[in-house]
């Protein structure tokens, strides 16, 4: 990775994290001057886990195996696993009102595993230690993006981005991967369907008293559902009494919740998880973040592209975020790709058309899925929470539909 002397480029990718680092990674065998900007120059000597087997970053992300594929491919996960991750083979969900639940299995489908629970800033320093030996690329970092307009040379139209700085970058390509409260999304004048889901999401990492057993656990209750996902202190340990909790709260509980002493925290998780980890012996601290669906009506316009939680936002109930956004910029640098060897304009509507075409159902696909879910277990009639109780507990044992669900999430269908 060069460092930032050049202003004129093939393509600038706005936003650092995963997804953005990630797309950088994959265009560096095409003939393009790339640049990578962010708001904050990554650190790779001030991630959690060099603080201490204790010390977790509270962002994880539930990798699939269509993820974990993609990482493999890139020649990085090798390096993540060297850090510390932490596979899952099963998860168990019920449901707090009546007793239906389903439990999903890698063994079910024949898989190593279900998915793996990574912290984000050990990915991002897998990312970098590869991006800072490709040549065809300039980091931009801590750089800040004020403007973006359209210049015309000829025939070719090209973004002038303008910096908090005062630099200005051209390019034939903008890529936005810069997330839910996209910058460039926002400049750029994209469409949006949005809704606020009236709830925050709480996290942080706890020490169980009872091991996971590499299980990921979701229990979903009239506040909103709790998640338990698994972690490891170390690549090598076999120390399995650590688990990431996300937790959905309407704000005022939330509140409430942050306003607990650790120990009353402590057993207000263990009382909601049904003690299925016995009680939670420490804590780390607690961070909130409100909740929002968002979708772009449209992926590109002119020569802006969005990928990522820039083009789509979640809920975060089954973790599919990094994981959606990941698949868009690898089908991105695909149609890239075909496009530098066909010879066209890489902002070509052709070209972009092709990446949202094949990427917009299926995020919308699975936006409304999530969707479904949280207003099913949100809904609190008896007739409903008996309908659900007696569809999870069918689904369960129905295991042609339920394996074909955990391939689909896992991205293998």
């Amino acid at each position: 990775m060069k460092k930032a002397t050049s202003t004129d480029f093939d393509i600038v990718i706005v936003g650092g994290g995963i997804v953005g680092a990630t797309m950088a990674c994959m265009l560096k065998n095409l003939p393009l001057r790339v640049a990578l900007v962010d708001r904050i120059l990554h650190d790779p000597t001030n991630v959690p886990y060099l603080q201490g087997e204790q010390k977790f970053d509270p962002r994880v992300s539930a990798l699939t195996t269509a993820s974990i594929n993609l990482f493999s491919d890139l020649g990085v996960w090798e390096s993540i696993t060297g850090m510390r991750c932490c596979s899952y083979q099963a998860m168990e969900v019920w449901d707090a009102e009546g007793t239906g639940q389903i439990c999903f299995s890698a063994e079910d489908l024949k898989q190593p595993s279900l998915g793996t629970i990574v912290e984000n800033s050990i990915v991002n320093t897998a990312l970098y230690s590869l991006l800072n030996n490709i040549e065809n690329l300039e980091l931009l970092a801590p750089v800040e993006i004020e403007d973006l307009s359209t210049i015309q040379y000829g025939d070719d139209f090209r973004a002038k981005l303008t910096t908090k700085d005062g630099r200005e970058l051209t390019t034939t390509l903008v890529v936005a991967a810069d997330g839910t409260n996209s910058r460039i999304r926002s400049l750029a004048q994209f469409k949006t369907r949005e809704w606020d889901y009236e709830h925050q999401a709480l996290v942080t990492t706890v020490r169980t008293e009872l091991p996971h057993e590499h299980r990921a656990l979701q229990r979903f209750i009239d506040t909103g559902p709790l998640a338990f996902l698994p972690l490891l202190p170390a690549a090598d340990s076999e120390d399995e009494g650590y688990c990431s909790i996300v937790w959905s709260l309407v704000p005022e509980r939330s509140r409430k919740m942050l306003e607990m002493t650790d120990q009353q925290f402590k057993m207000e998780l263990a009382l909601n998880l049904e003690h299925k980890l016995g009680n939670i012996e420490a804590i780390e601290q607690r961070f909130v973040f409100p909740l929002r669906q968002r979708h772009a009506i449209d992926y590109f316009r002119g020569n802006i592209v969005l990928v990522g939680d820039a083009a789509h936002t979640i809920h975060p109930l089954a973790g599919q975020g990094v994981n959606l956004g990941l698949l868009d910029a690898a089908t991105l640098s695909g149609e890239l790709a075909r496009g530098v060897l066909a010879g066209r304009n890489i902002a070509d509507p052709i070209v972009l058309g092709r990446y949202q075409r094949k990427r917009i159902g299926h995020n919308l696909g699975m936006m409304w899925l999530m969707e479904g879910f949280k207003h099913l277990f949100a809904e609190q009639t008896l007739p409903v929470r008996w309908l659900r109780n007696m569809g999870m507990s069918g689904l369960d044992n129905i295991s042609v539909i339920k394996n074909h669900l955990a391939r689909r999430a896992m991205g293998l269908d």
